[in-house]
C-alpha cells in the first residue's frame, strides 16, 4: 500500500493538468502556535518571515502570501489544517511541521493533491523510506541522523554502556533507534514516556541510575527537555552519570535550563556560529529583529525552506504550474543554505554534516551554543534505499 501511495503521487506529477499560475505565491505554514511548545512554532515563523524580508517579500517578482495554521501539536488538527490549505486556500507550497506524528497524518493530503510539502523539522523514517514522494522535501534531517551522530561521538569518548530515554511517539522511537544504529557499547535499558503530557521523569531517572549504565542518552524537545534536564540535576545524577542528548538543549530551552546545561554535549546539523556569510547575516538580523531572542536550528531550517521554495519559483519564472521543473530545481539544493552546503539524496532528505555542540558563556556572559567539532561529514540517512525514487 505504501509503495502504491508513492506511485500514485509520481503518476499524478507526470500526468496532472497544469493549473493557472496565480498573481501571488501562496504558502501554507503548519506549526504549533499554542500551548507549551508554541515557542518553537514562533521561532520557525520568525525565521521564515526573516527569509522573506531578505527576499524582498517576493519570489520571481510575485508577492508572497503566507497562511499560518496552528496544529496544536495534534495529528488530527494538523491534518485538518493541511486539508484546509490544499482544498480551500489552494496554496502552492506547504511548509513547517515540528512533530513527526503530525506530519505523517498530513502527508497523504499533500501528496494526493500534488502540493509540494517542505518539512522544516519533522523527519520520520517512513518519509525517508517507503513514504518518500516527489512532492516532499526536507530542509532538516531524518530523525535517526542526529542521534546516530551522537552515538558516534560516544564511541569516540570510549563510552561502554548507555541507558536510553525518550518519548513514546514516532520521533522518539526513531531517535533512540538512531543511537543504537551507531553506538558500539551496551544498551542497558530503554524507556519510553507518555507524550506530550508526561513531565515527571523521576521513575526513568531512578531506572537509569539502578541500571549501572555509565551514560544516559535522552531526546526531549521543548518543555519536556527543560523538565528532564532540571530533574536530572536535582536528582544528583549529573555528577554520577554523564548525559548525551539530541534536541534537548537549544537556544529556546537554555534560558530555562541555565547552568544545568553546562557540560552536556549535543549534536546538530546547524549551530549559530557556522562560518558562512549567509548564516552570519541570518543570525545578526534575527537578533536585531527579534531581540532578545536568539535563532535556533528550528528557525534555521525554516529559513532554508523559504530559500528552497524561492529557488524553485525563480526557476519557473513564477509559473508554479510547472511542477516537474520545480521538483528538478529543488533537487539541486541550489540556494545559499545557512549550514553552508548540502545535497539531496534520492529521497529528498539532506546529505550533510553533523556537529558537536556545547554550552558556553559568550562575551556578554549569556549562555550560548558553540560548534566544537564535526562529528560526521556528508551523512546520509539509513532509509534512502527503501525509497522507490531513484
Amino acid at each position: 500500500m505504501r509503495r502504491a501511495f508513492w506511485l500514485a503521487g509520481a503518476a499524478a506529477l507526470a500526468l496532472a493538468q497544469p493549473a493557472a499560475a496565480g498573481d501571488t505565491i501562496k504558502i501554507g505554514f503548519v506549526s504549533t502556535f499554542s500551548g507549551p511548545t508554541a515557542v518553537i512554532g514562533k521561532d520557525m515563523r520568525n525565521s521564515f518571515e526573516l527569509a522573506l524580508d531578505h527576499l524582498g517579500r517576493k519570489m520571481a517578482g510575485k508577492p508572497v502570501e503566507v497562511i499560518y495554521e496552528d496544529d496544536q501539536q495534534k495529528p488530527d488538527i494538523g491534518k485538518q489544517k493541511t486539508e484546509k490549505l490544499v482544498q480551500s486556500d489552494h496554496v502552492d507550497f506547504i511548509v513547517g511541521y515540528i512533530w513527526s506524528n503530525v506530519l505523517l497524518a498530513s502527508l497523504k493530503t499533500a501528496v494526493d493533491s500534488q502540493t509540494f510539502l517542505i518539512s522544516a523539522n519533522a523527519g520520520p523514517s517512513q518519509l525517508a523510506g517507503e513514504l518518500c514522494s516527489p512532492y516532499v522535501f526536507s530542509t532538516s534531517w531524518q530523525n535517526d541522523q542526529t542521534p546516530a551522530a551522537m552515538g558516534l561521538y560516544m564511541n569516540q569518548k570510549g563510552v561502554k554502556s548507555v541507558f536510553l530515554i525518550g518519548p513514546n511517539y514516532a520521533a522518539g522511537k526513531d531517535m533512540l533507534a538512531g543511537v543504537k544504529s551507531t553506538f558500539k557499547g551496551q544498551v542497558l535499558g530503554e524507556e519510553y514516556t507518555v507524550w506530550p503530557s508526561q513531565l515527571d521523569f523521576s521513575a526513568e531517572l531512578t531506572k537509569a541510575r539502578n541500571s549501572k549504565a555509565e551514560s544516559i542518552f535522552v531526546f526531549y524537545p521543548g518543555a519536556a527537555g527543560v523538565q528532564f534536564l532540571n530533574q536530572y540535576v536535582q536528582a544528583g545524577i549529573k555528577q554520577q552519570i554523564p548525559l548525551y542528548t539530541a534536541f534537548t538543549i537549544d537556544e529556546l530551552s537554555l534560558p530555562l535550563q541555565k547552568d544545568n546545561a553546562l557540560g552536556v554535549p549535543g549534536a546538530q546539523e546547524w549551530v549559530h556560529d557556522l562560518p558562512n556569510e549567509q548564516n552570519k547575516k541570518f543570525v545578526e538580523d534575527y537578533r536585531k529583529k527579534y531581540a532578545p531572542a536568539r535563532p535556533t536550528y528550528y528557525g534555521a531550517q525554516a529559513y532554508d525552506a523559504a530559500q528552497l521554495i524561492n529557488s524553485a519559483v525563480v526557476a519557473v519564472k513564477g509559473d508554479t504550474s510547472k511542477k516537474d521543473a520545480m521538483k528538478a530545481e529543488m533537487e539541486k539544493a541550489d540556494f545559499k543554505s545557512l549550514r553552508g552546503s548540502f545535497r539531496y539524496g534520492n529521497n529528498h532528505i539532506p546529505i550533510q554534516n553533523f556537529y558537536l555542540q556545547d554550552v558556553v558563556k559568550d562575551a556578554d556572559g549569556q549562555l550560548s551554543l558553540k560548534t566544537v567539532a564535526t562529528i560526521v561529514k556528508d551523512n546520509q540517512d539509513n532509509f534512502h534505499d527503501k525509497c522507490p525514487m531513484k
